[in-house]
Order: C-alpha cells, then sequence, then structure tokens
C-alpha cells in the first residue's frame, strides 16, 4: 500500500484513500485512462469521467525533501509555497484569485518523495488552470526575488509554529529521524526543513534546486474529469509542450537503514501534559513484499481489543487510554512505530517493557485466518471511498505513474496486499521486529523528568525565542542578495488569460424523502457510480440536552454505545464490523448526536443489522465506561495546554457566558467528567433517543423503496416519546470592545479570536451575511488572508465567518500568528473589519458572485459531499433546491446591500478581543489598543491574575 508523509494544508487529503483493492465478486478494478509522453518528457495521463461538470489538474513532481542535501533542507517545501505566489505571466496572488473567481479550489502539498499541485474547477475553466499549472513549471523562476523569498519564509516558519512548536510532542519526528537515519540520509531531516538552511540560502541556490528537479521530464500530469480528449491534448501541447526539459535525473535508489544498538533519547515538552514513548524499528522501502506483511502487521499488533499492545498496555497494566502502531512506507526506506501516549503518571520505563510483554504475547498466543482477514477486509472499503472524487483519482494515477511508471500497477499492488499469509506476517515479524534494535524516544511534561524511560539522554532541541531585542522574528537574516532568473521567452502570448466557455449548469441531485409512522423521516439520492452506500441517523440535542452540573454525558453516549450491544461484546462488535469492511462510528455535536455508516452493496444487510443492533440495544459495559471516563478525562487533560482548544473553549464562554450550555466544550470538563455515572447514560438514552427528533440521510448505490424497506425496522419498531428541549436566553452584544488574555508561557504564537454572537441559520440574513463575508475571510483570498500570511508573513491562514445553527452563533475573525506580531495583528484584523464597513468593489462583488455561483459545479461530487446536502435539508427545513435559490441571492446582491449587511453585523468596536499566548511579552503591548484593560482569564475561562 502506498503511504507518504506529508506537512501542509492537505495532508489529510491523500490519506483519504488506499491505494490497494480489489472489485467485488474477486475482480480487478481498473480506471481507463490514455497515456502519452511529450518530446519534453512530460508523462500526460487522461481520465475521462463525465459524472460531474469538472475538472482536475494534478502535476505531481518526483522531488521531494529527500532530493536535498544537508545544509540545503526545506527547498521543496519552500517550492510549494512560492509556485502560488507568481509566475511570470501571472500576477502576484493571482493564482488563488483566478481559480477561485472561477469556481473552482487548488492546493499543494510536499512529502519525502514527491510534490504535488492541483486545481479542481467547473469544466469550462479546464483551459485557465492548465495555462496557469504550465507557467508555474516553466515560467517561475524570473519571480523568485529576494523580497518573495523572505516573504515565505516567514509563511513557512509560521507553518511551523502552529503544527510543530506549538502543540505538545510536536519535535517527536525530527528526534526520532535523527536518531534513525545516519547525518547524510535523505530521510534525517524534515520535509519542512531546517529554517537555519532556508534563512542561510541565497536565490542563487533555490533557482539551481528548482532548475535540477522540476523540469516536465520529472513529473507527471493527470487531467481527470468532464473532458473533450482531442482539444484537452491540444491545450496540453500549447502550453506545456514548449517548456524545455531539465537535465535527465535518477530516482532515488532504496537506502535501508540497520541499527547496531537501540538509541534512546529524551524531551521535556512544554506543552505535553501526558508522558509519550515512541519505540520505531526500521524497515523496507514501499511496494517490497515485505512492505505489505509489515502493513498489516501493524494492525495486528495494535488495532482493536484483541490486539496484544491494546491487551497489555490498556486493559491489563492501565499505562494508556489507548495504542497505536503503523508502518510508514516511503520511497527509500520505510519503519514502523509504535506511539503510547500514558496516563499522566506512569513511567516510560513501564511502558517500554509493557511493549515488549505485548510482542511475548503476540508470539505466544498468534492470530487466527479470521483475525488476518479481518484486516484485509478494510481495504476494499477503502479503496471505493477514495476514488469517489476526480481529484484521488487524478492522485492515484500519477503516484503510481511516478512511482511504479504506469498506472496499471493499482493491479499488482492488490494482490500484493491480498496474498499476504500469515507465514509473511510471521517472517517480517520476526526480521524486522523480534529481538532487533529500535530508536526510543521518551516526551514527558516540564519538570517531569522523573517519567523518561531509563538510560535515556536528553535530546538537543533548539527552542525559538519569542523576542529578540529589536523586537523582530527570530529567523536568521537573508543569505547574499542575488538576482532573479532572467524572463523565458514563449512562442505566443502567455500573458493573455484563456477565456472561459459558458458556465455549467447547476444540477442539483434529485432528493426522495420518506417518513414513517413513529416520525423518524429519511432524504435519499441515489448515486449508482460506486457499490457503496453511506448513511447516518442523526438525533436532535447533543451537548444541548447536557446538564450544566454533569456537561459531558452526551459525549460518552456516543462511545459508550460503540462498545458492544446486549448481545455482543464489545471485541465481538468490532470484530463484526471489521470482518464486513465496513465502517460504523459515533460522534457528538453541539446539538446533535449521530451514528453514520459506510459499505459496500453486498455488505449492505449485514452492516444495516449491526448499526440497527447498536442503535436500539445499547450494552452499558461497567467495564468500558470506566475506560472511557479515564480516556475522556486525560484528553480533556491534554488539550488544555493546546493554545487553539484553549482559544475556541473560552471563547465559546465569552461568547454564550457561564449560564448557556453551548458556553461549555462538548467534552465536558475534568470535574464534570468524573461525576457521570453510567446512571446518567442511561437516564439521557431513556428521555432523549426518539424517533421524534431523529431523521436519516444516505446516499449511494441504493434505490428509495430498498432504502425505505431497510430502515423499515427502525419505522416501526422504535416507539416516539417527546423530547424537551431547555430555552437559553440569548446574550447580547457588548456595548464596547473588551480586550481579553490568556497566559501559556513561552507559546511560540498567539491565538486570536475576535467576534460576538450574531444569528442563527434561519434567521433571513445568515446565507446573505456569509455571501458578505466571503471577501473579508471566507478564502484563502479573503483581504485578511492576503494580509496577514501573503503580505506580512505573520501566519499561516487567517478567516472569517458566521457559525449559527438552530440558535443564534457567533460571527468570528481568527489566526495564529506568530508571537510578536501579535498587536499589529490585532490591528490588522480591526483596521480591515472597519475598512470593509466602507464597500467593496464592484470587482470584488463580481469575484465574490463567480467563485460562489460557479463552485457549485463540484459542489456534490461525493457521497459525502450528497449527504452533506441532505443533512442541511433535514435539519433545517430547507426546500430540496435550496442551492439554486440561493445562487439567486448571490447573482442578485449588490455592493448596496454588500455594504449594508456589514455594516449591520461586523462592528469591530463592539467585538470581544481574546488572545491566548504568551503573557510576559505580549501582554503589555496590547494595552495600548485601547480595547478596555486586558482582563486575563485562566484556561477555563475565569478571571484570574498573573
Amino acid at each position: 500500500m502506498f503511504k507518504t508523509t506529508m506537512n501542509c494544508l492537505w495532508v489529510a487529503l491523500l490519506l483519504l484513500f488506499s491505494l490497494t483493492a480489489t472489485a467485488e465478486k474477486g475482480k480487478t478494478l481498473k480506471i481507463d485512462y490514455e497515456k502519452y509522453t511529450l518530446d519534453n518528457g512530460l508523462e500526460v495521463i487522461l481520465h475521462d469521467d463525465k459524472s460531474d461538470p469538472i475538472a482536475s489538474v494534478a502535476v505531481v513532481y518526483h522531488v521531494g525533501s529527500n532530493r536535498e542535501e544537508t545544509g540545503r533542507t526545506g527547498f521543496a517545501h519552500l517550492f510549494e509555497h512560492m509556485m502560488f505566489q507568481e509566475s511570470q505571466h501571472v500576477g502576484q496572488d493571482q493564482f488563488f484569485k483566478k481559480v477561485q473567481g472561477a469556481g473552482g479550489t487548488l492546493n499543494g502539498f510536499t512529502t519525502n518523495d514527491f510534490t504535488c499541485y492541483f486545481e479542481i474547477v467547473p469544466k469550462n475553466a479546464l483551459e485557465m488552470a492548465l495555462w496557469l499549472e504550465s507557467d508555474r513549471m516553466g515560467f517561475l523562476l524570473s519571480t523568485v526575488t529576494e523580497e518573495a523569498f523572505k516573504n515565505q519564509q516567514e509563511v513557512v516558519q509560521n507553518e511551523k509554529r502552529q503544527r510543530v512548536d506549538n502543540v505538545p510532542y510536536g519535535h517527536t519526528s525530527y528526534v526520532i529521524d535523527k536518531l534513525l537515519y545516519p547525518e547524510d540520509h535523505p530521510y534525517n531531516w524534515q520535509v519542512i526543513g531546517s529554517l537555519e538552511d532556508l534563512a542561510n540560502a541565497t536565490i542563487d541556490d533555490v533557482i539551481k534546486f528548482f532548475k535540477k528537479w522540476y523540469g516536465p521530464n520529472n513529473a507527471t500530469l493527470v487531467i481527470a474529469g468532464d473532458l473533450d480528449k482531442a482539444q484537452t491534448k491540444k491545450w496540453v501541447e500549447k502550453y506545456f509542450g514548449e517548456i524545455k526539459a531539465a537535465p535527465p535525473v535518477d530516482d532515488p535508489k532504496a537506502w535501508n537503514v540497520t541499527l547496531t544498538e537501540t538509541r534512546r533519547a529524551s524531551h521535556e515538552d512544554n506543552f505535553a501534559r501526558s508522558p509519550e514513548l515512541n519505540m520505531v524499528f526500521p524497515t523496507v522501502q514501499q511496494f517490497e513484499k515485505d512492505a505489505y506483511a509489515l502493513d498489516l502487521l501493524s494492525n495486528l499488533l495494535s488495532d482493536g481489543k484483541k490486539a496484544p499492545l491494546y491487551k497489555v498496555l490498556v486493559e491489563e497494566k492501565k499505562l494508556a487510554p489507548s495504542v497505536g502502531a503503523f508502518h510508514r512506507t516511503n520511497e527509500i526506506t520505510s519503519y514502523m512505530r509504535f506511539r503510547i501516549r500514558a496516563f499522566p503518571d506512569k513511567n516510560l520505563t513501564d511502558v517500554e517493557n509493557a511493549i515488549k510483554e505485548a510482542f511475548a504475547l503476540f508470539e505466544k498466543e498468534g492470530f487466527t485466518d479470521k483475525d488476518l482477514a479481518r484486516v484485509k477486509a478494510r481495504t476494499e472499503t477503502d479503496f471505493y471511498n477514495g476514488i469517489s472524487s476526480i481529484l484521488n483519482k487524478s492522485l492515484q494515477l500519477a503516484v503510481y505513474n511516478e512511482f511504479k511508471g504506469s498506472p496499471d500497477f493499482i493491479s499488482d499492488d492488490i494482490q500484493n496486499s491480498l496474498d499476504v499469509t500469515s507465514e509473511d506476517i510471521w517472517r517480517v515479524y520476526n526480521k524486522y521486529i523480534k529481538d532487533k534494535h529500535y530508536v526510543l524516544t521518551s516526551f514527558v511534561p516540564k519538570g517531569k523528568a522523573e517519567l523518561i524511560a531509563e538510560n535515556s539522554e536528553p535530546f538537543p532541541i533548539v527552542e525559538e525565542n519569542i523576542l529578540n531585542e529589536d523586537g523582530e522574528a527570530t529567523v536568521a537574516k537573508s543569505g547574499t542578495e542575488s538576482k532573479p532568473a532572467e524572463k523565458m521567452t514563449s512562442s505566443f502570448d502567455r500573458s493573455v488569460e484563456p477565456p472561459r466557455g459558458p458556465s455549467p449548469e447547476t444540477t442539483v441531485p434529485e432528493v426522495w424523502t420518506h417518513t414513517y409512522k413513529n416520525g423518524l423521516r429519511i432524504y435519499g439520492i441515489e448515486n449508482q457510480e460506486l457499490p457503496l452506500v453511506e448513511w447516518a441517523l442523526s438525533l436532535k440535542g447533543g451537548l444541548l440536552l447536557d446538564d450544566l452540573e454533569k456537561v459531558g454525558v452526551a459525549n460518552l453516549m456516543t462511545d459508550i454505545m460503540m462498545e458492544g450491544t446486549e448481545s455482543r461484546t464489545p471485541l465481538e462488535l468490532e470484530e463484526a464490523i471489521d470482518l464486513l469492511g465496513s465502517r460504523i462510528n459515533m460522534f457528538t455535536g453541539r446539538e446533535s448526536i449521530t451514528i453514520q455508516a459506510n459499505t459496500l452493496t453486498s455488505k449492505l444487510k449485514d452492516t444495516y443489522a449491526i448499526f440497527e443492533e447498536i442503535l436500539m440495544e445499547p450494552r452499558w459495559d461497567e467495564k468500558e465506561f470506566a475506560r472511557i471516563k479515564d480516556e475522556t478525562i486525560e484528553g480533556i487533560k491534554r488539550q488544555s495546554v493546546n493554545p487553539s482548544t484553549v482559544s475556541r473553549n473560552v471563547y465559546n464562554k465569552l461568547i454564550y457566558g457561564k449560564q448557556n450550555i453551548l458556553g461549555y466544550p462538548v467534552s465536558g470538563t475534568e470535574g464534570s467528567v468524573a461525576a457521570i455515572t453510567l446512571d446518567d447514560l442511561k437516564a439521557y438514552y431513556k428521555n432523549n433517543y426518539s424517533p421524534s427528533v431523529s431523521y436519516i440521510t444516505i446516499a449511494g448505490n441504493i434505490s428509495k423503496a430498498d432504502a425505505v424497506k431497510l430502515f423499515s425496522n427502525l419505522g416501526s419498531k422504535w416507539k416516539s416519546r417527546d423530547v424537551s428541549f431547555p430555552e437559553f436566553a440569548a446574550p447580547t452584544k457588548p456595548e464596547n470592545s473588551q480586550l481579553y488574555f490568556v497566559d501559556i508561557p513561552k507559546a511560540k504564537q498567539s491565538q486570536i479570536r475576535i467576534g460576538y454572537l450574531a444569528m442563527s441559520y434561519a434567521d433571513p440574513d445568515y446565507y446573505p451575511a456569509t455571501v458578505m463575508n466571503y471577501k473579508l475571510g471566507g478564502s484563502f483570498n479573503g483581504n485578511l488572508n492576503l494580509i496577514l500570511r501573503e503580505e506580512k508573513g505573520f501566519t499561516y491562514g487567517a478567516r472569517s465567518g458566521f457559525s449559527g445553527t438552530h440558535y443564534p452563533g457567533a460571527f468570528t475573525a481568527a489566526s495564529g500568528v506568530r508571537s510578536n506580531a501579535t498587536k499589529e495583528s490585532v490591528e490588522i484584523f480591526r483596521d480591515e473589519m472597519m475598512k470593509y464597513r466602507e464597500g467593496i468593489s464592484e470587482d470584488d462583488m463580481i469575484f465574490t458572485r463567480d467563485a460562489l455561483v460557479q463552485s457549485n459545479a463540484r459542489r456534490f461530487e461525493t457521497l459525502g459531499a450528497k449527504r452533506g446536502m441532505l443533512n442541511a435539508i433535514a435539519n433545517y427545513g430547507l426546500d430540496h433546491d435550496y442551492i439554486k435559490q440561493r445562487e439567486e441571492i448571490v447573482k442578485k446582491m449588490t455592493v448596496e446591500a454588500h455594504k449594508a449587511l456589514v455594516e449591520k453585523y461586523i462592528d469591530p468596536n463592539r467585538m470581544i478581543y481574546l488572545l491566548v499566548g504568551d503573557a510576559a511579552t505580549q501582554l503589555e503591548p496590547l494595552k495600548e489598543l485601547k480595547l478596555g484593560d486586558p482582563i486575563l482569564l485562566d484556561k477555563d475561562g475565569e478571571q484570574t491574575s498573573l
């Protein structure tokens, strides 16, 4: 199975799909495509799919951080950022504006092994997307200036602060890789690179890197969607054909490592609340026979209640609330990683010994053919879910082409996973894990060195200073200034943007409905593209129905109900779901509880039977309840030092007040969860689970008649009852602005939340106000993000928006900014909101209309997207064609109407200003903003003092 490590905004995207699969009934699934190669070496793949009037363009360059050198790291990730800025014929920040203005979306990500850039657009904008993508492939370097380089260097540093420096255990991967790989090994450094390396680099350095690795002959271009193939080929030749090939480069060779000793390191983490141990074993590169067996081995060792790691560490020794293991496969080599985040007082020496006991238990008890079949069953369903979008299909084709020479490798990859035998599992266990040396890391809370695993040495991690003497960011100064590359010539005028054809008409999927006698409603969309069905049952309530003294009951409900049924133990329930290759899960929201499922059509009836059993026959397992409570409390403790979580929780309390349940986190507090009993959960179930407050949404390969029949038991056997909902007085807006501050000592970023209570989703102004906010902070191209990220380099992202539901929600502007830019960032938020009240230009209004209306072409592509539409209809009583109605609202909005909405709903002079960060360096400067005397709050939102 293809797996990789990613470090940017769409990290999760590629992980959505597995590249191993079989079609039902044993037939191998293939995706139809056409592949050809341009004279310059660019390999082109076309996949025609007319399911939706959209197209995707994806370019995968065979260059990741593994192409860098010691002392010159971070270049691949840097170019991921710089290639969105401008190119020779596309102006500053125009990539996002042009694609979003056409109703599309775009992004990119960098891995150890490759970099990807992509656009998804309505089909009439395909030529424009190809023009943009080709311009940054062949005509980027003349725009790589010292100023642009410095700006993106700052953005990268803010990304590191957000993802690494300002979160618990953020430096773990850095330590592991330094210990696991030799200094000159390409995986010795992080994808994000060394900030010192970037700061010391010159423009000549980065230009040289680009010229070597970003040529068309080191890339795959995939175009997928509703295509006119003949025309598409002409566009590809026009825009990409004249780009010159780079000097040929060889693919990286496998470089597996062998440890001659166990290497142990420790770190006292400023943000951690619990000790964490990682045990890492080097293995073999991806696509090797052993790699497939190692993938499955990691699941057998850790996944589920039958797994030895779970049995020993969670059940028997109660060292941790959960366990984790995974096999991380990459192009050059891979590793098996066991990660245990223990309870706060547990010594990591005990955890290390317990892992070894779990290995011994695995050797003693082994696993059954049924266990292996259960692990394999998941790949089939995951695959179909993964290829439900045009983009994921494109990425799949590109990755196989780059790493195995042909998209057809999907067939081999499928079989390699399914052919893994029990003997293979034992062979790789003995070869790579049993009695082998490993890397061990101990990350413990600051001041808790006694919890570190024995014989570990502190690992030197350079922490960023929040502020230097002149108050500037502590980034090394730029290297010797160099001139950018000369402009390239073209055979035609590339500065002329290609015209877009007529916009595709929005086709809203046909919605069917049915209501059973007990009041249970069902909403569906039939889609026969893939043999998948996805559904969810939503119960109105969730946090809303919690008692203020016992917040967290609703949250525990969705955990306990997945722990067995009246006739199945927790283990039996888990195995039954896994053997079907299906997914069933529950979660609690602020106003609802949801149980959802996803399965192959062939496993639909069996999956539904389990779904109904979970809903109607809870087990109320005392043992699991105790474990779940402990795990929940531990999770709350860990999140209490996460600045982003703290800011969200405190902000909600400031917005709603202490007497409104919406002012509390869904998970509850340490104290409230500790007070909850199993009887509280039983009472919640008895009083609040009813078809009268429930609805089902279903999408996929199932007809209305079959769906109505499928859920008929719930429609007839589930007895209805009245459910009472409390009423809460809506808080009023403050008359004047007020600044609040929560201290997180040594925080590398400040979390900013600015806003106040606005309106509910049902308010007639809600959607028009959402449209109004779009240019302020509703997209990457919003004013707030363009200034705070693209112009200033203070943040990795800034947004604003409305969050109304059945109850009034807040208008919020938010970002995480580098600490020493806190005051200026708050000023920018305030000033830009004031400026926005003056009105926007007609051009900005046109951009907003185009972006929102034309994006509907890609709105209903996946089953999840279709169910999202159904959920809005069911939850808020919207018309089935509400999308079309909203299009008319957007089309008719004028700059005058836009201005009136801003004046009505965005007044920064009456907003709450919440800052979460390092008070020692940031609190005093904020007093200059004259937002009232700062009120200091603790992490629970209670007033305090330094």
